[in-house]
């Protein structure tokens, strides 16, 4: 009997996320990049008031309660703005709407691993561009690639760097295809590509609430690009995919800017103490503008830690893939939780 599959996704290999520890087990959860801190009390307040009579009808197609909220925070005009089922989605609907067979698809490696995974559906022709040790982007090489689609994580997932904006004005310039900015992280850096959005009609900007916000479990992401490039997306994005709760509870969140950045302002300086604690084990430690750190443990034993420290009921991200397999990405927990992993580090290095 053959395959019920066509042959790419008999061919493909599927997106692994981070562990998911089962509801009340006693696991430090350093693997998957969230929030340590709880949403906003804002949010409480709407799940706590919200009308569940609301939920007979189909949600707002556009989301506009919180398409609004983001144009308001963002001073950007709601109509420049798709939102999506969680960010992966709104990556999702540009792959589907600019990539097929014989287009290719850009990204330097290693970055978010699901940009193949989406290439892979449709399926087209994939270029990995290594970036080099010090993860400056190879601007060269991706303009004479020249894909439908290029990729640029910034910050970055697992390196944690940013990408320079005369870097990706350049790929605007001499790009044909769309320039997609995954700004996931955008929340924990100074600096955005908003001024490339709005000056290049061929730029999306793509961000999240699930990092800065703490609603990873709301599956909330949104992009902003000029309405001709949005016009496409549009076409195929899912009628009602944005539920009323999650587009209620997103407004509440993005509009109190005073908590997610009080919020933020712990997980940075946590993120500080924790980078200097681990250079103290003698690990190598890139410079990181996100929630997590990328380290090198001395004896380059990454596997035997990860392996571990899972053992131990704690949970860091390895990735067996070329330029990582010696390296552990690992997010900036409470300042209890960060201490009980360099607790349970020290007899491993």
């Amino acid at each position: 009997m053959g395959s019920f599959f066509r042959s790419n996704i008999d061919a493909m290999t599927g997106y692994i996320p981070g562990e998911q520890p089962k509801p009340g087990s006693k696991i430090i959860k350093l693997n998957s990049n969230e929030n340590p801190y709880s949403p906003s009390p804002a949010v409480e307040k709407v799940l706590q008031n919200f009308d569940w009579k609301r939920l007979r009808r189909y949600s707002d197609p556009f989301a506009n309660e919180f398409r609004n909220a983001v144009g308001e925070v963002l001073d950007v005009p709601p109509d420049w703005i798709i939102v999506g089922n969680g960010s992966d989605e709104v990556l999702n609907l540009v792959i589907r709407a600019c990539a097929e067979p014989g287009r290719k698809v850009v990204y330097p490696m290693p970055t978010y691993v699901l940009y193949r995974t989406l290439a892979s559906m449709q399926p087209a022709e994939v270029i990995e561009i290594p970036y080099p040790e010090d993860y400056r982007l190879p601007v060269e090489e991706i303009i004479r690639a020249d894909g439908a689609i290029t990729f640029i994580a910034t910050p970055n997932s697992p390196s944690g760097h940013v990408v320079p904006l005369k870097d990706l004005r350049s790929l605007a310039t001499n790009l044909s295809g769309v320039l997609v900015v995954d700004e996931a992280y955008v929340d924990f850096t100074t600096e955005d590509a908003l001024s490339i959005v709005k000056e290049f009609d061929n730029v999306i900007s793509i961000r999240t609430l699930s990092k800065g916000y703490s609603l990873a479990g709301i599956r909330l992401g949104f992009g902003i690009a000029n309405p001709k490039l949005l016009t496409g997306l549009y076409k195929i994005k899912d009628s009602y995919n944005i539920d009323a709760i999650a587009c209620a509870v997103g407004a509440a969140a993005i509009l109190d800017r005073a908590y997610k950045n009080a919020c933020i302002e712990k997980i940075t300086t946590s993120r500080e103490k924790l980078a200097s604690e681990f250079r103290e084990l003698s690990f190598r430690v890139w410079d990181s503008q996100t929630n997590f750190l990328l380290v090198q443990p001395p004896r380059d034993n990454a596997e035997d830690i990860y392996l571990k420290l899972k053992a131990q009921g704690i949970l860091i991200r390895y990735f067996k893939q070329p330029g990582l397999k010696n390296k552990l990405r690992i997010t900036v927990g409470t300042d209890e939780q960060n201490q009980e992993l360099i607790a349970s580090l020290m007899p491993l290095v």
